[in-house]
Order: C-alpha cells, then sequence, then structure tokens
C-alpha cells in the first residue's frame, strides 16, 4: 500500500470534505464514519478534528467514543483482569452500540443517539442525555477493533501502528491486549478493510492512503 505523508490538519480537512459527499449506503439521512485503531493511535483526536473541520463548514457532527460503552467490570474481568479473548469480543457492549447508537441512524429513524452508556472509572451508568442528530448530521465513532462488528459504516478510517510501534507506545500495564490487535490483524485485516489507511508510528509525521 503507498501512503503520503500529511499533516494531521490537512487530513482532517481533507476527510471532512469526503465526508459532506458522502451517500449513506441504506440511504439513511445520517452518515455514519468509524475512526478505527488502538488507544494509542489517537482515533479520538482524530474524529474530534474532523468534527471541528465539519463545523467550520457547516456540518452537524456527533464523536461517540466505545470506551463510553464498556461493559461493567465484573463483566469485563470474569476471566481475570488480563484476559485477552475477553478484551477482544467481550468488553465493548455491541448489543448497546446497535441499540443507542446505530438504530437511531437507521432510514427512518429519530436521530436521538445516547453518546455514552458506562463510566468505567466508577463502573456506573453514565446518565448522560441523549443527543438528537438533525438530518444530515454525522456520526464519528471512534475506538479499536470495530471492524469485526458488521456496523453500517459508511466510512471507515484505520489509524495503522506497525506492531513495534504500537509495543513501543502501549503502556506497560495494558501490553496485555497487544495479543488481541495481532489477531484483530490476522481476522478483520483492517488495512485492506477500510477505506482509508493512516500510518501514525510517528505522531508527528502521519501518512495515509489517499
Amino acid at each position: 500500500m503507498r501512503l503520503e505523508p500529511i499533516t494531521w490538519e490537512r487530513l482532517a480537512d481533507t476527510l471532512a470534505d469526503r465526508i459532506l459527499d458522502l451517500k449513506t449506503a441504506d440511504g439513511g439521512a445520517w452518515p455514519r464514519v468509524a475512526v478505527d485503531g488502538a488507544p494509542v493511535g489517537g482515533t479520538g483526536e482524530l474524529a474530534h478534528r474532523v468534527s471541528d473541520a465539519l463545523r467550520l463548514r457547516g456540518r452537524t457532527s456527533l464523536v461517540v467514543g466505545t470506551e463510553g460503552f464498556l461493559r461493567p467490570a465484573s463483566l469485563r474481568f470474569e476471566y481475570g483482569h488480563e484476559d485477552v479473548e475477553a478484551y477482544y469480543s467481550g468488553w465493548f457492549d455491541t448489543g448497546a452500540l446497535w441499540r443507542e447508537v446505530f438504530g437511531p441512524l437507521d432510514p427512518g429513524g429519530t436521530g436521538r443517539v445516547l453518546p455514552d452508556l458506562w463510566d468505567p472509572a466508577t463502573d456506573r451508568a453514565t446518565r448522560s442525555s441523549y443527543v438528537r442528530l438533525p438530518p444530515g448530521g454525522v456520526l464519528l465513532l471512534h475506538g479499536p477493533l470495530l471492524l469485526g462488528h458488521w456496523f453500517p459504516f459508511d466510512l471507515t478510517v484505520h489509524v495503522r501502528l506497525s506492531q513495534g510501534a504500537l509495543r513501543r507506545r502501549t503502556p506497560e500495564g495494558e501490553r496485555w491486549t497487544l495479543p488481541a490487535f495481532e489477531r484483530y490483524e490476522t481476522e478483520a485485516d483492517p488495512a485492506a478493510a477500510a477505506d482509508v489507511v493512516v500510518r501514525a508510528d510517528d505522531p508527528r509525521h502521519p501518512a495515509w492512503s489517499g
């Protein structure tokens, strides 16, 4: 895959311009965009940059992070605090994401999205208020392991790190998750599946697939 150097600012502007012309696959009123990648890849920062760029272009968007849809600790840690299988397939409440985020954005939906559900710090429901996206409003969902759940994205961006960069940048206490990302590479092949790939081994000098 050929990658070209780009700045984060220009990347956000270019993605925002692409989103303005984006047609939803199901004919619905709300484009849905994934910003996929390991937490240390800066997916949240990129999603917010794109949101800001869309706002400057007069388009409403909502940034949602999957860290707000973690399962309760009793479920995440049922098999221990460092269980790779649980992290890969059981930490994130995909059912809640379907119900509270994607369902309301289906054709004929209400556009009434819950931005987060669970606070991992308190291990309690966040009790956040619903946000109503107007027709044409863009969902920007960011987080790890997004491309293996058949979520109905209209544009997918994968922030990629080499295995070496991922290991270097992942805090020591979280390196037990690395086998989950290796499995994700094998099973989901996100670099091939994504519409846009961003290489972020050096966060100061990203490159992208165009």
